[in-house]
């Protein structure tokens, strides 16, 4: 998969989003990236798109902006030139496709169906725009379209909202989103940018999902640990469960035999997908500890560590189930 789509699934949502005034492009860009959603698909419908992007590429390089409702071939040179990152069209124009995957320019047609789907893997395509993707059928129609192609992903647009964004990115051939709920074009307009990056960093929770999984407990030993389990399930009714290195007392307190990371222990922090947290942490500065994280037959690190404590608690993301 190309880098530039790989960055898009690390961010998960890409704002869509429409420039009637190029002075706000600059703006706007960077309360994107105070909300935690450095990119942008800025589309063509308006004379404003292509200099918004040349702005946004210019002023806010950190920010991953991309040209949407590309049309033709002559737009694609255009949006690229201004420096645009990424194309994407509102549907599978096998020309313009072809002109992209020749130029060496990542490219997401619009499909709806597995005919476009079909059209776009002869084209050497592995990722497509779902669009218009809730009045297309929604995330139940892409899971039921997408068992044949194994290695097609899928960016659906249209509809997506806070409401729905979780059941699009909990099917693994979702490779992002596209939204403009946070973005909407009168919030722009107005110049309301503390409430873009407002709704943005809701989106970011909302895709996250971060809860308290268990705190953990360091124990000198494993007579210490079951002792200090024992109390909480006379204390609390937690039922206590023996595991190979710790010792649970109902779902939330886990008790280490041998003391582990942390000064007093570890807290497991959840979440809806721990290597789109990672990227999202690593973007706003924090470390991880990458030398006793372990990853799973895919890939992926089911969980890892912060590289420092809090208040003497070493802290790990945890990918919920």
């Amino acid at each position: 998969m190309n880098e530039i789509l790989k960055q898009l699934s690390q961010i998960g949502i890409v704002p869509v989003i429409k420039i009637d005034d190029v002075e706000k492009a600059v703006p706007l860009a960077k309360a994107l990236v105070a909300g935690g959603l450095p990119c942008a698909e800025v589309t063509f419908r308006t004379a404003e798109g292509e200099e918004a992007i040349r702005r946004i590429a210019k002023e806010v390089p950190e920010v991953l902006v991309g040209a949407g409702t590309v049309l033709t071939t002559e737009q694609v040179d255009r949006a690229i030139k201004a420096g645009a990152k990424f194309i994407v069209s509102p549907g599978l124009n096998p020309k313009v496709v072809a002109y992209c995957v020749e130029k060496g320019y990542p490219v997401t047609p619009g499909c709806a169906n597995p005919s476009d789907v079909e059209q776009a893997i002869q084209l050497g395509l592995d990722v497509v725009k779902f669009f218009p993707a809730e009045q297309a059928g929604g995330i139940n129609y892409i899971k039921a379209i997408s068992a044949p192609y194994t290695g097609m992903k899928f960016m659906p647009t249209g509809g997506v909202s806070a409401k729905n964004i979780n059941d699009y990115l909990s099917f693994d051939k979702i490779l992002c989103c596209g939204g403009s709920w946070m973005v909407k074009a009168d919030l722009i307009n107005d110049g309301k940018f503390d409430e873009i990056t407002r709704l943005c960093k809701e989106a970011v929770q909302t895709m996250m999902g971060f809860e308290l999984a268990h705190i953990g407990i360091n124990a000198e030993n494993e007579d210490e640990a079951l002792k200090a389990a024992k109390l909480f399930e006379l204390m609390f009714g937690f039922e206590t469960k023996v595991g190979n290195s710790s010792i649970f007392a109902g779902k939330y307190v886990e008790v280490m035999k041998t003391p582990y990371l942390g000064k007093n222990g570890h807290i497991a922090i959840a979440t809806n997908n721990v290597m789109r947290a990672i990227a999202h942490f690593e973007r706003l500065g924090f470390a991880f500890n990458y030398e006793v994280a372990k990853k799973d037959a895919k890939g992926n690190y089911p969980a890892i560590y912060f590289k420092d404590e809090i208040a003497g608690f070493a802290v790990h993301l945890l990918q919920k189930k």
